[in-house]
């Protein structure tokens, strides 16, 4: 589907500062809402929102269709009455820039347990009514992923396929003495869903109301220790013990001279094309009704998946495998309607991706930072867009374009000093500047662009060098875990984002009246 002419901001919710060692729910994200609205953009775009695994990752979560509990509020658990101010004691982290997940985890545990223990003992009625009507409303995933979370503590946190055999197997006897003997623990971890799923969407209806639309995340494949995996063991690639017989990544590209080794266990496409695809349906509808607007991840997966056999140690040995994108989205579509969805069709396309993503009309994506590597007909450049596209400065998972611009080869890099040289003098002559304000060059050069959407990350609209980065990929340490300071959301800085975009008709008239 086409959108309308708009833009927006990159800005994971973790990223917002705050004094509680991550950014959530809370006042200082209704603060950036109201940036937003200052500055002219009609979208805020999140990474994916699920409970996160090993490495924190947001691309690597314990469930498709639960939220990630560190994103609760503590302050408005305090306006609910399920803690007290003294209860909400900020935590040192070392670092106001940066997430230490290990003393985040420690304090939220803390807290959503003391919230879950005053719900218990002296439940608000109305609060009770709203926990109970989320319960049924949200039966087809919520008990499992709460016995998951349940028995994956019990079993000391190992993954789903190292417990006890009978629950690995899900036998019924297993799972209902589980389901008895763990009640308590079980109905936490429903109450935590509940208070996250709150604090959501008091947040994102804040934001429609003033004129911005949340664009999501939808990462193609989901982690090996999930629920979703655990519960559809049939629906994966699995041996009789529950352990991927083959795994997901790409091969060597511009991140990774070694492709990249994502891990994810690959679906049974046969077993999902038997069923009507009723778990991707289902999947979809629940994130359709979390965000107004979904980026799919790794698109090209849905053409053919890299099929990489487990236990190596790089992606170098994967083979392409056919995967049914055009049945599976005809599916979904006829479910759901109309799906705005946009493809992250970046990489190597080639021409069965094409097809699929023109065929049902979604916008691929630009990245301006790629733009240079090439000559004149390279498609990041913005004299090469269609207007049915999403264009980017860079996203989280590239440098920022500050730390782009000033990089030397290091370890991991794929240019030489040459080319980033030649890269670097392209840019410069193409966007005729300096490069004395080079974020903001490429924020006008995506601004002015004819593409539909423009999408800037705020590490950009700050200026932030490589310090700002949030992911660099095929790595596994200090990632995700980027914050920007208080106070940087200045009045000057949202004038001159909204002065940018006035002048290139990217505000919508929903964002001028609040």
């Amino acid at each position: 589907m086409n959108f309308p002419r708009s833009s927006g901001v990159l800005l994971h919710p973790t990223s917002l500062p705050g004094p509680f060692g991550i950014g959530d729910l809370g006042p200082q994200a209704y603060a950036f809402a109201d940036f937003l609205v200052a500055g002219k953009q009609s979208l805020w775009q999140v990474l994916p929102l699920g409970p996160t695994g090993y490495g924190d990752s947001p691309y690597a979560c314990y469930s498709a269709f639960a939220g990630n509990t560190l994103l609760i509020s503590s302050e408005k658990l305090v306006e609910d009455g399920l803690l007290a101010q003294e209860d909400l004691t900020p935590i040192a982290t070392g670092r106001e820039e940066s997430v230490d997940f290990e003393a985040v985890h420690k304090f939220k545990d803390a807290i959503l347990g003391k919230a879950f223990a005053r719900f218990a003992q002296n439940p608000d009625p109305s609060l009770r009514m709203a926990f109970e009507e989320f319960c049924r409303r949200n039966i087809s995933w919520l008990d499992d992923y709460a016995l998951f979370r349940t028995l994956k503590d019990a079993h000391g946190g190992v993954a789903w396929n190292e417990w006890d055999a009978a629950y690995v197997r899900r036998e019924p006897a297993a799972l209902a003495s589980a389901a008895q003997k763990f009640d308590n623990h079980i109905e936490a971890q429903k109450f935590y869903q509940f208070l996250f799923f709150r604090q959501w969407f008091a947040l994102k209806a804040y934001c429609n109301e003033r004129g911005i639309k949340v664009v999501g995340d939808i990462p193609i494949f989901v982690a090996q220790d999930s629920a979703d995996v655990w519960t559809n063991p049939d629906q994966f690639k699995l041996d009789k013990n529950g352990t991927p017989t083959v795994v997901a990544g790409v091969p060597p590209d511009y991140f990774s001279s070694t492709g990249q080794l994502w891990g994810n266990p690959l679906y049974n496409w046969d077993h999902m094309l038997a069923d009507g695809f009723k778990w991707w349906i289902k999947r979809v509808d629940s994130t359709l009704k979390v965000v107004d607007i979904v980026r799919v991840d790794h698109f090209r997966g849905f053409a053919a998946c890299w099929e990489i056999p487990c236990g190596d140690k790089t992606a170098e040995r994967g083979r392409w495998v056919e995967a049914p994108g055009k049945v599976l989205f005809t599916a979904i579509r006829a479910a759901l309607g109309q799906l705005p969805i946009i493809a992250e069709d970046l990489g190597v396309i080639t021409p069965d991706v094409v097809a699929l993503r023109d065929g049902f009309g979604f916008p691929g994506m630009r990245i301006l930072q790629f733009a240079f590597g090439g000559d004149t007909k390279n498609i990041d450049l913005p004299h090469n867009y269609i207007s049915n596209v999403v264009a980017y400065t860079g996203t989280h998972d590239n440098d920022t374009t500050v730390g782009w611009f000033s990089s030397v080869p290091g370890e991991g890099s794929t240019r030489t000093a040459e080319q980033i040289e030649r890269e670097r003098n392209f840019c410069l002559r193409y966007l005729n500047t300096t490069g004395k304000e080079i974020h903001w060059d490429f924020i006008r050069g995506v601004l002015a662009s004819v593409a539909n959407t423009a999408v800037v990350p705020l590490q950009d609209l700050l200026g932030l060098g490589t310090e700002a980065r949030m992911n660099l990929p095929n790595s596994t340490e200090g990632n995700w875990s980027w914050r920007f300071k208080k106070g940087a959301l200045t009045a000057d800085l949202a004038a001159r984002l909204k002065e940018l975009t006035e002048l290139y008709g990217r505000a919508t008239e929903s964002t001028d009246s609040v």
